[in-house]
């Protein structure tokens, strides 16, 4: 995962990333009508000849070659050029309602983020359920989902020893964002809850179950010690 905010650039760049695609990254703020920039990028972008797949990733765009083109930089331009247009697509998606239990086995550095912050546990756990998250992105792994609306209160650095798994479902903060684990891994997050759900599903159509553009809002079910 990566915790920070990408960094703030003062001019849309693209690099190749071999010939089978390139990347586009976005400059500005970290933010929803940032990312709506970068979603109707990517529709657009993914009708365009050559073009296998777009990807809209945090403040960046991925693009995937069916045929690589003649000349990268004319292409690179010509997406530099749509950015510049300032093109963007307003989303209006689903909202999953989900219950967390705070703290405890599944959430065992609730108790540092409330060290790191100066807030007591309840203010942690009151801030951290309190907006509803944007699904800025998905990646990462399969099914997770990058979200804006992190209060700034609850800004904190990654861990300084990364863990080397933790379950999915679990509920972790780092920088200026939060999220749950689709899948078991490895993490330099603050675990803080857990959740009982499946983001991703190789069986179910779509396999995941939120896109960007749809809302998370986050439920104390328990807030353990």
């Amino acid at each position: 995962m990566n915790a920070m905010a990408p960094t703030d650039q003062t001019k849309p760049r693209f690099s190749p990333l071999g010939t089978t695609g390139m990347i586009f990254e976005a400059p500005g703020a970290f933010d929803i009508e940032h990312q709506q920039r970068i979603w109707a990028m990517a529709d657009a972008v993914g009708t365009w000849d050559g073009v296998r797949e777009a990807v809209p990733g945090m403040t960046n765009l991925t693009v995937l070659f069916a045929t690589p083109p003649r000349d990268i930089d004319t292409f690179g331009e010509r997406i530099i050029a749509l950015w510049n247009s300032g093109i963007s697509k307003a989303v209006t998606g689903k909202t999953l309602d989900l219950p967390i239990v705070y703290g405890g086995e599944g959430g065992p550095h609730l108790a540092d983020v409330s060290s790191l912050t100066g807030l007591s546990v309840e203010e942690v756990v009151g801030i951290h359920s309190a907006p509803t998250y944007t699904v800025y992105a998905v990646g990462s792994h399969a099914g997770y989902c990058y979200l804006g609306g992190l209060d700034p209160r609850l800004f904190v650095p990654r861990r300084a020893v990364p863990l080397l798994s933790i379950p999915g479902g679990s509920l972790s903060i780092a920088g200026a964002q939060t999220g749950v684990s689709a899948s078991a891994g490895p993490s330099g997050w603050h675990t803080i809850g857990s959740a009982d759900i499946s983001f991703f599903d190789p069986t179910r159509q779509p396999p995941s179950l939120l896109r960007p553009g749809d809302s998370i809002r986050f439920h104390p079910e328990k807030v353990l010690s």
